[in-house]
């Protein structure tokens, strides 16, 4: 009597190649729209040799001073909007008492006048802000 063998049949296998250009054509679209996702108001940052702070994971609150010397805040109704002295003071004495210890950072445009920036400052200090940090970029080397 003749034994017959059964063949076994090979397991299917998963092609990848497709999943791996579907991967890469999504790697390319998020490295170009990240960059256009950023919010804020253009400034050019004074540069200096500086430390990074400490503690990044958490996202500050941003006063920003363009080069006209008008305010800008990263929370509110429309972050790209100029606000007035009023509207920022109000603001972000509303995040902090929601969010106490926030950081808050002012940003300034190099080309402003010293004073625009003071009067920021000045602001914060309306607005019970102790502790405040600058933004500057790392001078090119």
């Amino acid at each position: 009597m003749a034994r017959h063998r059964v063949r076994k049949k090979p397991m299917a296998e998963i092609n990848v190649v497709p999943y791996i250009d579907v991967m890469l054509v999504m790697l390319v679209i998020f490295m170009v729209t990240a960059p256009l996702l950023t919010q804020g108001v253009k400034v050019d940052l004074p540069q200096a040799d500086a430390n990074p702070v400490d503690d990044q994971d958490k996202e500050p609150l941003v006063v920003s001073v363009d080069a006209a010397g008008q305010l800008y805040l990263n929370v509110g109704d429309v972050p790209g909007d100029p606000v007035d002295a009023d509207t920022l003071v109000h603001n972000i004495a509303a995040v902090l008492r929601r969010q106490p210890g926030k950081r808050v950072l002012v940003r300034g445009d190099h080309s402003v006048d010293y004073g625009a920036v003071i009067g920021a400052l000045v602001l914060l200090q309306r607005a019970e802000i102790s502790n405040v940090g600058l933004v500057t970029e790392p001078p090119e080397r």
